[in-house]
């Protein structure tokens, strides 16, 4: 049985599931050679234009760049960077509205041109075939070489995992979706450069065979491929019958080899690597020319342009400004402006998008040229999806379980196979914009599964600095006990105890000396003072509690004597009320009452001043006030006391003495002065105790 090799060079091709023939429509841009589309106004140059990270900006607004120079860098494979298309100055570093189906903006860096078009410093490598291949494959990486093809997978990271594992190099020349001849003019054009560039890729790679793979509809091109390649080069140009999507990656390497590549797997996984046409073309000038990833072919065309082709077009160039210079008159009713062919391409939300590396062409179709699909109808359960889907997927289903945000059911039934060609859409009687459904359910399941990575790694960071944190204390711990361990059995050894209990023990043993000590120290003639003082204290807060009593005899006396007089006067009055006659004969007791009352008086009034006299001096001693204070308080006391006496006593004998003296008064009158010179005594009698009393409170 013949080796898959031998049946290649014999001519076998093989054949993949569906496809379709849509209207190719590729002689109206394919017939003028490649032309240069000029220098713009400005350059807009997004920081990722291919699969992968997005470099470090390595210049500053206001810098002036020569053409060529780097104006990012990274330091991985999945990284490429992106250069100066010419010289000019840095303008801007912003948000920019980038080639993409979403519409988004990202950062891109705005250069200004100066039109001088002054190449910076080149780096050439006229003698690659001595090379090592790893020097030739970072050169193509610090080229800024992303795929050309569409995909924009990093070219250098490509090679690195081809190296030793293939023995098949294909290069993709199918170029099958409709309107895009890029591919086809360059290699019209430029078909020298091109087969230079698959000889760097077989240096690099060594395959045992190399195949060109390209469409029977496009024979200038196989002419001009052919007559630049030689016997010794071992490439083999092999047509293929046209049919979409023979272009795609999978598919073309079905039907060159024969291999299937595996569901979500790259065509190295069978021994197989891929290369676009334009890619190598780059390649070429990257290695030999000195020449970074600056500019690349773009195919104009459609009916609502005037001047329709290829041209090469500087990174960052603004649609706009092609539209503008290449006669773009927009349809009335249904302007539009795609980026791709008519299959896999996108409307942009406005021409100022620029030109990316994966930008191979600008499509702007009119109205009855490309119809529009004006709404979406029920699925009718055709299957002629399922038909005609490249990659044996179920579109119908994919489409209901995308549509129910089942994303679960979609990678059950492998939406990542789905390339996106846009094949089910294209048949679909009902009209269903299947590969949107497709992009948005794919976008869904990548932004699960980085949320997903990222929680897996926050977890993976939490567990593994959890389980530092118990080995450091762990660790910590055995060194502690590796260290007393050993200080006990030093000390064993020495014939002492442990360091540390011995040092507790003089701390506690010098506590209790010094508690001792203190306990000696005490003499005897403190300790006797202490007692006094505390006896001393004892007394005087029991004396204060004595006195603090106060002494209510003298006011329950006159209490009573007021009782007892409010009882004569009761008396008096039910005499006179009865008996007036009577009242001349009791003149002589009222006489007598008087003068009891007037006696009474003056014992009141010395019992006054011997309290006023003898209150203060035992005020000083229990409060310790200052004696000469004390002296003056007592003789105003003293004084104030002689005063109110000697009024009383005035008061008590001018009352009376008419009443004795003059016996021809009328007894009432006599009645009434005695109680008036009464009540005058007791009023004066309480007016003293009162001051007394104040006096005491002061």
């Amino acid at each position: 049985m013949l080796s898959i090799i031998e049946q290649i060079k014999q001519g076998k091709l093989w054949d993949f599931h569906g496809g379709i023939h849509p209207a190719e429509n590729k002689k109206i841009s394919n017939q003028a050679p490649i032309v240069s589309a000029g220098i713009p106004q400005e350059l807009v140059l997004p920081l990722k234009q291919h699969i992968g990270s997005k470099g470090d900006i390595i210049v500053a607004v206001g810098d002036k760049v020569q053409k060529g120079q780097a104006l990012t860098q990274g330091d991985i494979a999945m990284c490429v960077p992106v250069h100066a298309p010419t010289s000019g100055t840095v303008i801007a570093i912003e948000q920019r509205t980038t080639a993409h189906p979403s519409g988004l903006s990202d950062l891109c860096i705005v250069l200004h041109p100066d039109h001088t078009d002054t190449w910076g410093e080149k780096k050439t490598y006229a003698d690659y075939q001595d090379r090592d291949p790893a020097e030739l494959i970072e050169t193509i990486r610090l080229s800024g070489i992303a795929g050309l093809g569409g995909a924009g997978f990093p070219t250098a990271r490509k090679l690195q995992g081809g190296l030793g594992n293939v023995d098949i190099l294909i290069i993709n020349a199918a170029e099958c979706e409709p309107y895009i001849t890029a591919d086809d003019r360059l290699m019209r054009d430029y078909a020298e450069e091109v087969i230079e560039g698959v000889r760097i890729l077989r240096h690099i790679i060594s395959p045992k065979l190399t195949i060109i793979g390209i469409e029977d509809n496009k024979p200038e091109a196989i002419k001009a491929l052919e007559q630049h390649v030689t016997e010794a080069d071992n490439i083999l140009i092999r047509v293929v019958p046209t049919k979409y999507p023979s272009g795609s990656s999978k598919q073309l390497v079905k039907i060159l080899t024969g291999r299937e590549v595996p569901s979500q797997s790259r065509s190295t996984s069978v021994g197989v690597i891929m290369q676009n046409i334009g890619t190598a073309f780059a390649i070429k000038r990257a290695i030999i020319d000195g020449e970074p990833l600056i500019e690349r072919v773009v195919t104009l065309t459609g009916e609502a342009f005037k001047k329709r082709g290829n041209v090469f077009a500087m990174l960052g160039t603004p649609i706009a400004y092609l539209l503008d210079k290449f006669g773009y008159k927009a349809d009335k009713k249904h302007p539009r402006v795609i980026i791709g062919g008519s299959l896999m391409g996108f409307t942009l939300p406005h021409s100022n998008v620029p030109i990316t590396k994966i930008t191979n062409c600008i499509l702007a179709p009119k109205r009855k040229e490309l119809p529009l699909h004006t709404y979406e109808m029920a699925c009718i359960r055709c299957s002629a999806c399922a038909d005609v889907c490249p990659s044996s997927l179920l579109p119908q289903q994919l489409q209901w379980y995308a549509k129910d945000q089942n994303y679960d059911k979609c990678e059950e039934y492998n939406l990542q196979d789905c390339i996106e060609c846009g094949a089910c859409a294209y048949v679909c009687p009902s009209e269903i914009p299947l590969v949107q459904y497709y992009r948005q359910a794919k976008a869904e399941i990548w932004a699960r599964s980085q949320d997903e990575m990222n929680a897996e790694r926050a977890r993976q960071r939490f567990e593994a600095k959890q389980a530092r944190m118990e080995r450091d204390k762990a660790e910590r711990e055995n060194r502690f006990k590796k260290a007393a361990d050993s200080r006990r059995d030093e000390m064993a050894k020495t014939g002492g105890d442990d360091a540390v209990a011995a040092a507790i023990a003089r701390v506690k043993a010098k506590q209790a000396a010094a508690a001792k000590a203190d306990t000696a120290e005490v003499k005897p003639a403190v300790a006797a003072a202490i007692a006094k003082a505390k006896a001393k204290q004892a007394a005087s807060a029991q004396n204060v509690t004595s006195e603090s009593l106060p002494d209510n005899s003298e006011m329950a006396k006159l209490r009573e004597e007021r009782k007892r007089q409010a009882r004569e006067r009761k008396a008096e009055k039910e005499a006179t009320a009865n008996n007036q006659p009577a009242a001349e004969n009791d003149s002589k007791k009222d006489a007598v009452a008087a003068a009891v009352a007037r006696a009474k008086a003056r014992k009141a009034a010395q019992q006054t001043e011997t309290q006023a006299e003898s209150t203060p001096e035992s005020v000083v001693e229990a409060e310790n006030v200052d004696p000469k204070k004390a002296a003056v308080a007592a003789a105003v006391a003293r004084a104030k006391a002689r005063k109110a006496a000697q009024q009383a006593e005035a008061q008590a004998e001018s009352a009376p003495e008419p009443v004795v003296e003059a016996e021809n008064v009328d007894p009432k009158k006599a009645a009434v002065a005695a109680a008036v010179a009464r009540a005058k005594a007791r009023k004066a009698a309480q007016q003293a105790a009162k001051e007394q009393q104040n006096i005491e409170e002061d």
